[in-house]
């Protein structure tokens, strides 16, 4: 598949013409505030839209318009339930998942039949690391409307967390040949994901087909970018990695995307562009490490396999750990009690990650390498 990226390439310029999904449901909520400003929904449309593009784009300042939309929305009807519902999508979307799962809960105590509010519950307990209270809120999705999208894509991310790769699959695909072929981003979204399962289990052929689909839909979709990247650096096709990781820093540049790029750089050969781009992350996921949406994960793997400073990674992770107890930040938090010679706790740490059940290889690397008393490498 070398000729991915002339492929995605030529295409981009056959696409750039077409809208997005997003874009036409942004001119449309805009018409429509132009026909009739007085009424609260048409806010609520634009902000939903404008998240939706934030997906598209990986740019977190559309966010802040799909904040302001729904501030004119609240002024003309004070905490009406669909616009509520639109900020709590928000709110998962910047990673402030303790307000979010806060806020569909009281959504849900008014409307306990909402399918969509299961599902931003589902959300915001996942990543806070409520397994059991996650997989409830799922399958309500599932029990009210039977087959819906939603609920098949959360109830497939929750069995890849318990190592079920072949039920995520199925339901991944149940979701794909649901969606309307009109949603070509949804789609792309949906290809992406199964080319991650397939990768998780080593079925590089049948990811890679997944992941150039997705491009052909979407092209230029950061995060097909992304996890082809992933598939070639494990096929140890380095310079086709750093094209492919560039791209998607290019297209949504935020610290957590440059972490791979620079690991991708340093196992090129380019010593001074990794150091470079390793800089460079060290100081942007610094600045943003307080807020929610942070890439503190990726700095503590930074401090310890490329810094040499173990002790500022356990403290980082000491923090993340207190927010959130998913299993990639107990993950990151195992890593890093191990850096600083704690093992006995970090094998603590690691036993919860195994009990979930997840078959991610860096878990698995990790539970390895630490009782067998390894050194950190970089």
């Amino acid at each position: 598949m070398a000729g991915v990226l002339l492929v995605a390439s030529l295409a981009l310029g056959q696409e750039e013409v077409r809208s997005t999904p997003a874009q036409v449901r942004i001119d449309q909520a805009r018409s429509a505030i132009e026909k009739h400003p007085e009424h609260p929904q048409a806010y609520n449309d634009l902000a939903l839209a404008l998240a939706r593009r934030a997906r598209e784009t990986g740019d977190p300042a559309l966010y802040e318009q799909a904040e302001a939309a729904l501030r004119k929305s609240f002024r003309l009807q004070p905490d009406n339930f669909e616009g509520l519902k639109v900020q709590s999508w928000l709110l998962l979307g910047k990673h402030e998942f303790a307000k979010a799962r806060e806020l569909a809960r009281e959504l849900n105590r008014r409307s306990p039949d909402d399918v969509l509010v299961y599902g931003y519950l589902a959300d915001a307990h996942a990543e806070l690391g409520n397994y059991e209270e996650a997989e409830a809120a799922a399958q309500w999705m599932l029990d009210l409307r039977p087959g819906n999208i939603p609920g098949l894509t959360r109830a497939a991310y929750l069995r890849e967390l318990h190592g079920d790769i072949e039920g995520a699959l199925e339901l991944m695909r149940n979701a794909y040949d649901r969606t309307d072929p009109s949603e070509f981003e949804d789609r792309a979204w949906l290809l992406t994901q199964l080319g991650h399962l397939h990768l998780v289990i080593g079925e590089q052929r049948e990811a890679e087909s997944a992941l150039t689909e997705a491009l052909r839909l979407f092209p230029g979709y950061h995060y097909a970018l992304g996890t082809l990247g992933t598939l070639r650096m494990e096929q140890q096709r380095w310079k086709e990695a750093v094209e492919l990781l560039e791209q998607r820093h290019a297209a949504a540049p935020h610290p957590e995307n440059l972490y791979p790029l620079a690991q991708a750089l340093e196992r090129a050969g380019r010593p001074r562009e990794a150091r470079k781009a390793f800089r460079d992350f060290e100081r942007q996921a610094s600045r943003e490490s307080e807020g929610a949406d942070n890439a503190n994960r990726e700095l503590i793997f930074y401090y310890i396999e490329h810094a040499n400073e173990p002790a500022q990674a356990l403290r980082l992770a000491e923090r993340e750990a207190a927010r959130r107890q998913d299993v990639h930040t107990l993950d990151a938090y195992a890593w890093a009690l191990h850096a600083n010679g704690r093992d006995r706790e970090a094998r603590a740490q690691l036993e919860r990650v195994r009990k979930i059940g997840s078959r991610d290889p860096l878990f698995q690397s990790h539970a390895r390498a630490i009782p067998a008393g390894k050194e950190v490498s970089g």
